[in-house]
């Protein structure tokens, strides 16, 4: 399904969840002085406008990236400098999508392969990275398109699964496809983002995955509002062969985001829902 268009949510509660962890584990992973390869099935635009009609209509973004950016929170401070990076005007006008958190982070020697399937979607991406020869752009299925480049070169570095999850198949489709790229890239690391909705259907996600046989993977979910308060309630981010120290740096960051976020009570939990 090609109709979700994720900038009338860009930069809500949920994309600062998925882009804070995921700036702590390219943080981690580019510690080594080693190249990686950083791999999406689900990349959208790497740069949304926070003052278009999309973003414009609901301002997600204002009980999001908004107030974290202004808060200073300890353990946020990298992901902050990312989305700085791209308002140099000191106001908050663009917010990065994972894409360019990914470009900022990368070195030289790193290589981004990109999957988007929407037309629109991935021209606007194909330009914004048009001048940067580590960056490749793919129209084609993102599950299709990463296993077909596992393992990658370099044989080190992650991949997000970010899906808008519009078709309920789609649950089922990310355990198919984290199987099979584990299979086919056994050391890479993975992080696969899921919305929390009263139907639920990301709890038969989790349990599909923990009666596979693939270990090593930690949960990290937060719940902004009630469950019972319709819509998207929560944010949930399951990683796969986590980078140290990804465990420790969530657990000392995410209660202070969340105390910034919420406006009542919150929910933060962290457990492994499988151990290695």
């Amino acid at each position: 399904m090609l109709s979700y268009q994720h900038g009338y949510h860009a930069g809500n509660f949920a994309d600062v969840h998925k882009h804070l962890i995921l700036s702590m584990m390219l943080q981690s992973l580019t510690r080594k002085d080693k190249p990686l390869s950083y791999l999406e099935t689900h990349s959208g635009r790497a740069m949304y406008d926070l003052s278009d009609e999309q973003a414009q209509k609901n301002q997600e973004f204002q009980s999001g990236i908004s107030k974290l950016w202004q808060a200073g929170l300890k353990g946020t401070e990298v992901y902050c400098e990312a989305v700085t990076a791209q308002n140099t005007s000191g106001e908050l006008a663009f917010y990065p999508g994972s894409p360019s958190l990914a470009q900022h982070f990368a070195r030289a020697n790193d290589k981004l392969m990109l999957m988007e399937l929407h037309p629109q979607e991935s021209q606007v991406l194909k330009r914004h990275f048009r001048q940067d020869s580590r960056v490749a752009v793919h129209q084609r299925d993102g599950y299709e398109g990463v296993l077909a480049m596992l393992p990658p070169k370099p044989n080190r570095g992650m991949v997000l699964i970010d899906p808008a999850y519009e078709d309920k198949s789609e649950y089922d489709q990310v355990v198919a496809f984290i199987k099979r790229a584990k299979q086919l890239w056994p050391n890479g690391s993975y992080a696969i983002w899921y919305p929390l909705l009263e139907a639920n259907r990301w709890k038969s996600m989790k349990h599909k995955l923990q009666r596979t046989s693939i270990r090593n993977i930690l949960c990290s979910e937060i719940e902004i509002n009630p469950a019972d308060a319709g819509g998207m309630y929560g944010s949930g981010m399951l990683m796969v062969n986590p980078p140290w120290p990804l465990e420790d740096n969530i657990r000392a960051t995410m209660p202070g985001v969340l105390s910034t976020l919420a406006e009542g009570a919150a929910v933060d939990r962290l457990e492994w829902l499988a151990p290695e």
